[in-house]
């Protein structure tokens, strides 16, 4: 399948891409919300609740400006490669778990997304340095 069939196809069958679909698949994560569908011979996970997606988006936007300095980008907008994507997700969701909880394991994407607002009361609540720093403890990548 040529990439632009394979964007068509993702478009019909996905119709909210998870916001934490690199690490889902990497399976440092879970979340109740996902649903992985097989497009052609690739995986794809999806989110099954509007309200979830939302709430992901606005963490993932809250990750990636927190972590804008320790990746060294001076703009959170720009588009980053796989790995650092990574760290902000796996490492990102595992920091933010840590400081929650106390462990770093995260069986619920969205579990913890509701969670971390009710104990903060909104995303600037949350201590994200903290996040930063846990998530360098967490999370390796492939090489640590």
């Amino acid at each position: 399948m040529d990439e632009a069939a394979y964007r068509q196809k993702f478009a019909e069958v996905v119709a909210r891409p998870c916001v934490f679909e690199k690490a889902l698949l990497a399976g440092c994560v879970a979340c109740e919300c996902a649903q992985r569908k097989q497009i052609a011979e690739r995986e794809a996970a999806t989110c099954r609740e509007a309200a979830s997606h939302f709430r992901c988006h606005e963490l993932h936007h809250s990750l990636r400006h927190s972590f804008a300095f320790a990746l060294g980008k001076m703009h959170d907008e720009e588009v980053l490669p796989h790995a650092q994507e990574m760290r902000v997700q796996c490492g990102g969701l595992k920091g933010l778990q840590q400081v929650l909880s106390g462990g770093p394991d995260v069986d619920d994407v969205d579990a913890l997304a509701a969670n971390a607002l009710r104990q903060w009361g909104d995303w600037a609540g949350i201590p994200w340095s903290e996040v930063v720093h846990a998530a360098a403890q967490c999370y390796k990548g492939r090489h640590g």
